[in-house]
Formats: C-alpha cells, sequence, structure tokens
C-alpha cells in the first residue's frame, strides 16, 4: 500500500495525467452529488435517483456510437425522460412511482439495445455500469465544472421553493407555486448530478454517492442549510479517501469511493451527538438511584 505522499506525488506525476483529472471529476460529482441529495433524501426521492440513473442509459449510448460526449449524451437523455416523467406524473390516476418504473426502466433497455449494436460494445458497457478512472476527456472534465456550478447556482436561485414542495406540496400550491415547474426542476437537477457522477463512479453505483453522503449528514443535523454544507464534505472526502485507496490497493475506484461513503454513514449512525446510537443507549441507561439512608438509633 502506497503512502498518501507517494500518492500526492503520482498526481503531479506527468506521467499519470488520468489521476488528477480522476479525482477532480470525483470530487466535483462527490459535492454536487450530495448538495442534490439533500433534497432527494428531504423528499424521499431515493428510487428516483436510482430511476435516473437508468434513465441517462440511452443519452449515454447513443454518444458512445456517435463518438460524442458521453456527459453530454447523458444530459440529453436524462433530461427528456424526466420531462416526460414529470408530465406524466400530473395525472391524479398515475403515482408517480408508477410512471418513473415505465419511463425510466424503458430507457435503461433502450440505452441496451443502442449499445449493443455498436461493435466491442462490451468492455464499454462495464466502464457504464461500474465506472473508470481512465481516459476521461479534458474537455469533460470542463463540461463537469461546469455544468455542475450551474446546478448548484440553480439550487441556490430555488432553494425556498423547493424546501417549500418537499415539505408540503399541497400547501405549495395552494400558495400558488408552480409545482409542475419545480418538479421539473428537481428532476433534471437529479439527473444532472447523476450524469456528471457516471464516468467515475459508474451508473449502478451512483445512487450511493446521491443518497449516502446526504443520509449521513441527516443524522449529524436537523438543519437543512448545515446539511447542505456538510453532505457534500462528506461525498468529497469519500471521493478523495477512495480513490487513494483503489490506486493504492488496485480496487475498483467506485466501489471503493461507495464503501468510504458508506462508513462514513455508518460512523454517522454510530456517533451522531443528537440522533446517534450510542447517543440513545446512554440516554436509556437506567441511572442508579442514591440509596436511601438509614437514620442512626442511638440507644437509651
Amino acid at each position: 500500500m502506497i503512502t498518501p505522499v507517494d500518492f500526492f506525488y503520482d498526481l503531479v506525476n506527468p506521467d499519470l495525467a488520468f489521476l488528477p483529472k480522476a479525482l477532480l471529476v470525483a470530487v466535483m460529482s462527490s459535492v454536487v452529488c450530495g448538495v442534490i441529495g439533500c433534497h432527494v433524501v428531504l423528499r424521499g426521492m431515493a428510487f428516483i435517483g436510482d430511476a435516473v440513473a437508468h434513465a441517462v442509459f440511452p443519452g449515454l449510448a447513443v454518444a458512445f456510437v456517435l463518438q460524442g460526449s458521453l456527459v453530454l449524451g447523458g444530459l440529453v437523455g436524462g433530461v427528456v425522460t424526466a420531462i416526460l416523467v414529470a408530465l406524466f406524473s400530473q395525472h391524479r390516476r398515475l403515482r408517480e412511482d408508477s410512471v418513473i418504473g415505465v419511463f425510466f426502466v424503458a430507457a435503461f433497455a433502450l440505452g441496451i439495445v443502442i449499445i449493443s449494436a455498436a461493435p466491442g460494445y462490451s468492455g464499454s458497457l462495464q466502464d457504464f455500469l461500474f465506472g473508470s478512472i481512465v481516459g476521461i476527456p479534458d474537455e469533460d472534465l470542463a463540461l463537469t465544472a461546469y455544468v455542475g456550478l450551474g446546478l448548484l447556482a440553480a439550487l441556490f436561485l430555488f432553494h425556498k421553493e423547493l424546501v417549500a414542495v418537499s415539505l408540503d406540496r399541497e400547501s405549495a400550491r395552494a400558495a400558488g407555486l408552480p409545482v409542475l415547474f419545480l418538479d421539473l426542476l428537481l428532476y433534471v437537477l437529479v439527473t444532472v448530478a447523476i450524469v456528471i457522477s457516471v464516468q467515475t463512479i459508474g451508473n449502478v453505483l451512483v445512487l450511493a454517492l446521491l443518497i449516502t453522503p446526504a443520509a449521513a449528514a441527516r443524522l449529524l443535523t436537523d438543519r437543512l442549510v448545515p446539511m447542505m454544507l456538510i453532505a457534500p464534505a462528506i461525498g468529497g472526502g469519500s471521493a478523495l479517501v477512495g480513490l487513494y485507496l483503489s490506486w493504492s490497493l488496485d480496487l475498483p475506484v467506485g466501489g471503493t469511493i461507495v464503501l468510504v461513503a458508506t462508513v462514513a454513514f455508518l460512523l454517522a449512525w454510530l456517533l451522531a451527538p443528537r440522533h446517534g446510537v450510542v447517543r440513545a443507549l446512554v440516554r436509556a441507561r437506567p441511572r442508579a438511584r442514591p440509596r436511601p439512608r438509614i437514620a442512626a438509633v442511638s440507644g437509651s
């Protein structure tokens, strides 16, 4: 196992130019997923995050066949599917999870059909599903940075409205908020966060990057703003530690990052100052009652 100092030297080694690019993409995508993941956890949308990860696949497949940008292709495919889900979900006879199950699984199936028609698809399919730290082009690195900044800006501008819809949709609708637009916006932002994370962590594991840091942060604080600061910190730290461990121990980068984030979640579950298991056990432990004093009886 290499030391952190050796890992730093590898990062600045010109012959390993892919390594700092992988680290930048991993940290940027983890930070973005950590922030948007707070809204996903607050709203109970974990299933939607998993479905969006399937929805971006046809866009990735088309981009691969056309030799185009995977990030751009995934964005187009995921956004189109998210818009269709948001529109069909407005029908009162259809539950949101039912519409998601129809469109996102169909999108994933379409992606498999498209990419299977391309020569040499099996190796690329593995990269899509499980991530790869090699071969990230410079244009995708820049696109990830610009798209991530745009996503954070959109979250900042519509923060209060998104929170209002997440807490009580009917009250938000009665207050005149554009619920359909805000649903579309949130679906699109979740899609964007997932797309910029796929190349590093893979299509299968990307949901963990979206949910796990935010869930850990939820255990550590009761307020949304601190949660949206803690979650990206956990995500970015998990990306850094996970990439270091995967590089030094020759482990899959996506799986290692997810395992590090899971350890952070378990530590928060155990040791959170207010909601941790250890704290709950301490509270539940019966306190020793003071022994009653027996008055001394003096003989006459």
